[in-house]
């Protein structure tokens, strides 16, 4: 007779759930640890961002969109500065395990490659949520800009900030030091983030950049918070959606592939 608690048993069902709840809560608690850094310093970037371009530009900007500048630019820069910190969530907490040789207490458990994905997901997204909330409430009080559409907002910005995380998770299980994480970070996640409409409607763009700017899947994740935030958008939010969806779902397989065939997890 089959004997269930027999070495090697998956005795806890099709989900390890306790597995997946404490890796969840690591990333988590990893990141609230030093709040400072993590969670205070991005709203004094995002609002200095917004200071320096107030400075710049001065008063006379004529409206974009019909909105005043200022207006306009307050989404685009909470949805740069949501996503890179979902990024740098998840692939710093992989590479520095991969660095100090600790990335084993995550392989060990009996966590499947799915579990892993959503548990290092978890702490990006908490991470990407946290941040929003904390330069809308800054928005909020200093520009009086308040979400037209507070739900669709956070389901865009938690969409960006798992799209974002398991970016962060390609590159940290790709890169095998901290010299070719910081070219990944330089050369391709700054500048999907900055040449995507952050700072400008796309509608001012020449042909040939508009065309390349609607390819970049960070281009609709800025405008569909800045529909949800404020009322306008260069392209149709449901459009938007369903292509960061779609983004979505390839990184997070690609991402299940690089787990599941143990892919560079030990440098």
């Amino acid at each position: 007779m089959h004997d269930p608690s027999a070495l090697g048993e998956r005795r806890f069902g099709r989900v390890n759930w306790l597995g997946l709840y404490t890796l969840a809560q690591r990333e988590t608690r990893r990141f609230l640890s030093v709040w400072t850094q993590t969670i205070l310093a991005p709203l004094v970037t995002a609002g200095l961002f917004i200071l320096i371009f107030s400075i710049a530009i001065g008063p006379g900007r004529p409206d974009v969109m019909g909105v005043p500048f200022l207006t306009f630019l307050a989404p685009g820069i909470l949805t740069m500065t949501v996503i890179q910190n979902a990024f740098a969530n998840t692939s710093s907490s992989v590479m520095i395990a991969k660095v100090q040789g600790n990335i084993v207490d995550t392989l060990m458990p009996p966590l499947s490659a799915v579990e892993i994905l959503l548990g290092y997901l978890a702490g990006g997204v908490a991470r990407g949520v946290l941040v929003a909330l904390a330069i809308t409430c800054g928005m909020a009080l200093v520009l009086g800009v308040v979400p037209h559409h507070p739900v669709l907002a956070l389901v865009f910005i938690a969409l960006g900030s798992v799209f974002m995380g398991a970016l962060g998770l390609v590159a940290a299980i790709f890169a095998t030091k901290f010299d070719q994480m910081a070219a990944i970070t330089n050369f391709i996640v700054t500048p999907l983030a900055f040449l995507s409409g952050t700072f400008y409607s796309v509608q001012a763009l020449p042909p040939v950049l508009n065309v390349i700017t609607h390819i970049n899947p960070v281009f609709y994740l800025i405008d569909g918070v800045r529909f949800s935030v404020i009322g306008v958008s260069d392209s149709s939010p449901v459009l938007g959606f369903t292509i960061c969806f779609l983004a979505t779902l390839a990184v997070c397989a690609l991402v299940w592939r690089m787990l599941q065939s143990g892919y560079r997890l030990k440098v």
